[in-house]
């Protein structure tokens, strides 16, 4: 049977796509291996977010293409022409089509579906270590105009509190002792079935077992919503305090213009309220720097959150124009203002640190 290895970029969601590849074709009896220089073909499980990302990933594609029969899945295979960066991919498919890996490998063509219906939690995984990745829906109800990964994980569609239960005990069995909840956006998580965040924490720490839950992005303005009841499911000892919660931008001229929804006020009740009910909570954040529009003074609203907030961790990235994005069509900021701006953030999140290290 023929060698498979699975290159993955991205976040905690592509990671579990990988996962569940891995099991689909040691299911099937595919030999699954470590080593690209040992496959026989190399499935790459792509990430849209960053050009920066994008660049590397192509890079890769064209080098390894030359050497090996590649496949290529993920979300970039829905915010760009593959085929036009690297003519000689065998196959490309997106996130909809986990189960159709198979017959790929069987018979090579190109797997598009606009149909979201597949349940990842119900597809076999194969895990590299004791850390459980699970799921809890697809696609989001936002809007962002930077956002590339709505382009190719579309609406929400959450996945039932039994069947996530259920996805957790497996990998308690599988002695995983921290469980990752991941999704394009947590915070929204059982709006279309009626029931949220809260109510699924809540449900899953009534199993049995050593186990800690970590939950991934939220964003603002739905956590919100839910912030009495999300604290009070926080109190339980089996959830990790933390929570990673993307402001963006400090200015509220810059978030309206992202469609952001949230304002800035928002973003520091959240915060202060978890900090006040949990003191050792780890906060995390966003920000794009360099949005089109983001003037001086839109910048330094942005310092003067983060000075204020003080975040334990801040993701920094300079704004990255994505095909297909409604902010791609606005004029971008010349590059040495990007990165002028993102050095200054970057300097003021490491004295940040610092001082948190101190303590």
């Amino acid at each position: 049977m023929n060698k498979i290895f699975i290159k993955t970029y991205g976040c905690q969601a592509n990671i579990s796509d990988s996962e569940a590849i891995c099991g689909l074709l040691k299911e099937k009896g595919y030999n699954l291996v470590d080593n690209e220089n040992e496959a026989d073909y190399i499935i790459v499980n792509t990430c849209s977010v960053k050009n920066k990302t994008q660049s590397k990933e192509v890079d890769y594609l064209r080098k390894i293409s030359k050497e090996k029969k590649v496949i290529v899945g993920g979300c970039l295979t829905k915010t760009i022409n593959i085929r036009k960066y690297v003519p000689n991919v065998l196959s490309v498919f997106d996130t909809n089509s986990l189960l159709k890996i198979p017959s790929i490998l069987e018979n090579p063509h190109d797997e598009f579906s606009d149909k979201k219906e597949l349940n990842r939690l119900k597809i076999p995984v194969i895990r590299n270590n004791n850390i459980g990745i699970i799921p809890i829906g697809q696609g989001c109800l936002n809007s962002c105009d930077f956002c590339a990964t709505k382009l190719a994980r579309g609406n929400l569609i959450s996945y039932r509190i039994g069947d996530i239960k259920r996805a957790l005990e497996e990998c308690v069995n599988n002695e995983c002792k921290t469980i990752y909840l991941t999704s394009q956006d947590n915070g929204c998580y059982g709006f279309d079935i009626k029931t949220n965040l809260a109510e699924l924490l809540n449900e899953l720490v009534t199993l049995e077992g050593d186990f800690k839950i970590r939950v991934g992005m939220a964003n603002p303005w739905h956590i919100i919503k839910i912030l009495d009841e999300l604290i009070q499911a926080y109190k339980n000892e089996k959830i990790i305090k933390f929570l990673h919660i993307p402001v963006q931008s400090g200015s509220e001229k810059v978030l309206k213009s992202m469609k952001r929804i949230h304002t800035v006020n928002n973003f520091k009740l959240i915060v202060n309220k978890l900090r006040q009910k949990f003191p050792e909570i780890t906060i995390a954040t966003d920000i794009i720097v360099g949005y089109p529009l983001e003037d001086e003074k839109d910048f330094n609203d942005t310092l003067s959150l983060i000075k204020e907030i003080k975040p334990e961790v801040i993701n920094i990235s300079k704004f990255s124009s994505r095909h297909g994005t409604k902010a791609s069509k606005l004029k971008q900021l010349p590059s040495q203002i990007i990165d002028e701006r993102s050095k200054k953030l970057n300097e003021l999140y490491k004295e940040i640190r610092q001082n948190i290290n101190k303590k």
